[in-house]
């Protein structure tokens, strides 16, 4: 698992560490890994020219000490001093290997520029001279590397006020930063090279977590021998309307390629008919009155994908929703529940799985203020509701009290397309079904389907449909060493 924090998780570990080692150890480790990174990212070092944007803080001195190692190594290395001051000790050692001090002027013919402006601990927009300095840097031609984090990221947060740094790569130091796994931040950082210095014993609980192949594996639920298709999980999908069929088709197929036993449908005609063409394994009812008593048992529900606003939907949702088996909320049934926050007063587990338009209604909230501060809100969201969220986006987010909110790492843009979300929606209701928790299902179903979008794009548009068909070979991906 890839576990992040939040600076003063960082702070309080580094203090602790550094009593233990002579002083500027840490640095130099740092320095190091981070002149490695430099290195790799040029292939040939030497004759190479490297301008280091130099600030204030101990990012500025992992930049002149990184800065030293490749001047030794024949690249020309120039520094722009634009702190108030600068750490003594490594502009020395820089200076002493060749090093120079330079103007922006250098930006424009720099085959690299490393970011060591500001560190963790910053937060707010960038000031002068910085925020031009940055500007200048993300314009020139060179490839940028981010020391820690890009400036202008707020590395608890991943929140960008105004300009940022984009890198191409950042070398974080120690451990993940919350700010680099989450959007915006997470689209500045690039990729990700992590150099340990020692932290790793040090640190608390994470604040945030990324799930790999290997959790995702190990979380998945499997067949035994004695298993049938009761006990493989029943889902239970209330979804689609007369005008939104394809909703429900979409949410049933993505419960039957994520391993559902059983998936019961319940809608008006005009999806059943639609369902039952598509998905003939489907047990579907026909309702003629907004009740699921004819439905079936089932081991949880998804509600609301293509369901409808009206006073039929709303009935359908109540039903649904005085069940006694977790519910998977999603679209039109997150609208309802806006408008009625009672239908949320539940004994049993519910997971709710918003866009950040439909957070911001819920939350009676600003929609570009979700958009800029995702953990923030999702945290909010959580804490006030009372269930488990899995917040839809460029980052998914799946925050449930009181524990550490999960980031999606897998997914592609090609997955901003109608109807996918529907096809979320039935794979993480077919993981509820097979036991897993709300928040064990969520962070799972995230990384299938984002796997999935990736695998059925291969760089090219996809359909919401095509994510579903790719649901069983991202399975596969995830358990092909243990298959």
């Amino acid at each position: 698992m890839r576990t992040a924090y939040n600076a003063d998780q960082i702070r309080a570990a580094e203090h602790v560490l550094m009593a233990k080692l002579p002083p500027g150890t840490l640095m130099q480790r740092a320095a190091s890994g981070l002149a490695a990174v430099c290195a790799d990212l040029l292939g040939s070092v030497y004759g190479k020219r490297v301008v280091l944007l130099v600030g204030s803080g101990d990012n500025g001195g992992d930049a002149l000490y990184a800065g030293e190692r490749l001047a030794r190594r024949g690249a020309w290395v120039g520094a722009i001093l634009a702190g108030s001051k600068t750490h003594e000790a490594g502009l020395e050692a820089f200076l002493a290997a060749g090093g120079r001090v330079v103007d922006r002027t250098s930006l424009d013919r720099a085959d690299l520029i490393v970011d060591g402006l500001v560190g963790i601990g910053a937060t707010g927009a960038l000031r002068e001279p910085y925020r031009e300095l940055v500007e200048e840097a993300n314009a020139a031609r060179g490839a940028i590397v981010a020391v820690d984090v890009p400036s202008g990221v707020d590395a608890s947060t991943g929140q960008v006020h105004g300009t940022a740094v984009r890198a191409r790569v950042t070398v974080t130091m120690g451990a993940y930063k919350t700010g680099l796994l989450v959007d915006p931040g997470a689209a500045c950082a690039g990729a990700i090279e992590l150099v340990d210095i020692g932290l790793g014993s040090y640190l608390p609980d994470p604040d945030v977590a990324g799930l790999t192949h290997g959790d995702v594996d190990v979380l998945l639920p499997r067949p035994a021998k004695e298993s049938d298709k009761y006990r493989r999980g029943v889902v239970g999908i209330a979804a689609g309307s007369d005008l939104y069929t394809g909703a429900a088709v979409l949410a049933v197929g993505g419960a039957l390629r994520a391993g559902a036993g059983m998936v019961r449908y319940a809608g008006t005609s005009a999806p059943v008919a639609q369902v039952r063409a598509h998905w003939p394994e489907a047990v579907i009812t026909q309702l003629e009155r907004p009740s699921i008593e004819d439905v079936g048992r089932v081991q949880a529900w998804v509600l609301g994908p293509g369901l409808g606003t009206d006073d039929w939907a709303h009935e359908v949702a109540a039903r649904v929703l005085e069940s006694h088996v977790p519910v998977l909320i999603d679209a039109d049934g997150l609208t309802l529940v806006a408008r009625d926050r009672s239908l949320l007063f539940r004994s049993v587990p519910t997971l709710i799985t918003p866009h950040a338009g439909e957070l911001a209604r819920l939350l009676r909230a600003d929609r570009d203020d979700v958009e800029a501060a995702r953990l923030e809100y999702v945290r909010r969201a959580s804490a006030e509701l009372g269930v488990t969220v899995l917040l839809k986006g460029s980052t998914t987010v799946v925050a449930e009290e009181p524990r550490p909110v999960r980031v999606n790492g897998t997914g592609t843009s090609w997955l901003a397309t109608g109807g996918t979300g529907d096809v979320l929606s039935g794979v993480a209701g077919a993981l509820l079904a097979q036991g897993l928790s709300c928040y064990d299902a969520a962070s799972c179903a995230a990384y299938l389907h984002g796997l999935a979008g990736r695998l059925a794009a291969d760089g090219a548009p996809l359909a919401a449909a095509d994510v579903a068909a790719a649901i069983p070979a991202a399975i596969r991906a995830v358990t092909a060493d243990t298959a």
